[in-house]
């Protein structure tokens, strides 16, 4: 069995510099390296305990109390079906299934090449257009299975859907 791969600390680095060394700063330092890895990487997790002069135990505490930290890789584009109530009813579970499918995920499932990560979420708010499907930051309202092709095609992943 091989040693994981080292990450590269540079881009951490350069946001720790943009923050005081201290404990206030770790939410922001956490979601900038977030941004920078698309995930919270244990080495450099180490390296932002040492730097804010904050104990380990908190950092994870912290990374891995927030949803919107992960600490394992996420893929480029974040895909999210909402599964409340009203979308449930009007169709999520085709949805989440055929976007599943086409990128040969499981839900909460990132794809082998890093392009996408498929969530689900359990309310929106947008209950009018149920079903709901967010790719990163656009909303498809009355989203369709027979569109999730569609849906992908231009998200900044690498679409393996038909």
């Amino acid at each position: 069995m091989s040693a994981p791969c080292p990450v590269d600390l540079g881009p951490a680095e350069e946001v720790l510099r943009r923050y005081p060394a201290e404990e206030a700063s770790l939410i922001q330092v956490l979601q900038d390296v977030h941004r920078a890895y698309n995930y919270l990487p244990c080495d450099v997790l180490v390296r932002v305990a040492e730097t804010l002069h904050v104990p380990l135990a908190k950092v994870f505490s912290v990374g891995t109390f927030y949803k919107a930290f992960s600490l394992t890789p996420q893929g480029r584009t974040i895909v999210k079906v909402c599964t409340g109530t009203a979308c449930h009813i009007r169709g999520a579970v085709q949805l989440l299934d055929e976007l599943c499918r086409q990128l040969n995920v499981e839900p909460g499932g990132t794809t082998q090449d890093l392009g996408f990560t498929v969530k689900t979420v359990n309310c929106v708010g947008a209950c009018a257009m149920a079903p709901v499907l967010i790719v990163d930051e656009t909303y498809y309202g009355n989203a369709a299975a027979a569109k999730v092709g569609k849906y992908l095609k231009g998200s900044g992943g690498k679409a393996n859907a038909n």
